[in-house]
């Protein structure tokens, strides 16, 4: 379902009802809410304005008509993120995650992958990875260089 937010700044969508809404703002689902709902002439007209992509107006004119073109352009708005509160994994869980792979991670492949430099990589594998997490890193040298990858946990 898709619930638009209407605030002082502009228009919000989301997926799920909010617990509250603010002051001075309207959740709407439908064409029949926006019309219903009290927003001045002035309001929807900068709400129009905002809207990426649309003729900008002066007057409103037709309060109805700006009201239905007002909706058609919102539900064009792309949808909302699946997971918006889904975090982006941390370049230590990328590091982890590339060691966890069956054939590893080259230093050099550590730090193309984060930008870091490859003393910094180092320092990630010998103290946060083996001393804060207590992993155990196995190194073997193969033809791409010596390779890393977490052996299992270090006993505490």
């Amino acid at each position: 379902m898709r619930i638009y937010i209407i605030g002082n700044d502009g228009i919000a969508l989301c997926r799920e009802a909010p617990a509250t809404v603010n002051d001075g703002e309207v959740a709407v689902t439908s064409r029949e809410e926006l019309h219903a709902a009290p927003l001045s002439g002035k309001r929807l007209l900068a709400l129009w304005n905002a809207l990426p992509g649309v003729e900008r107006r002066r007057k409103v004119g037709d309060r109805a008509a700006l009201i239905d073109q007002l909706w058609s352009a919102i539900e064009a708005l792309p949808d909302p993120e699946s997971q918006p509160d889904a975090k982006r994994l941390s370049k230590q869980d990328e590091v982890i995650a590339m060691l966890r792979r069956a054939e590893g991670a080259t230093v050099d492949e550590v730090a193309r992958a984060t930008g870091w430099q490859r003393h910094t990589v180092r320092g990630v594998f010998s103290g946060t990875l083996k001393k804060k997490l207590g992993l155990t890193l196995a190194s073997a040298k193969e033809e791409r260089g010596r390779v890393y990858r977490i052996d299992r946990p270090a006993s505490v």
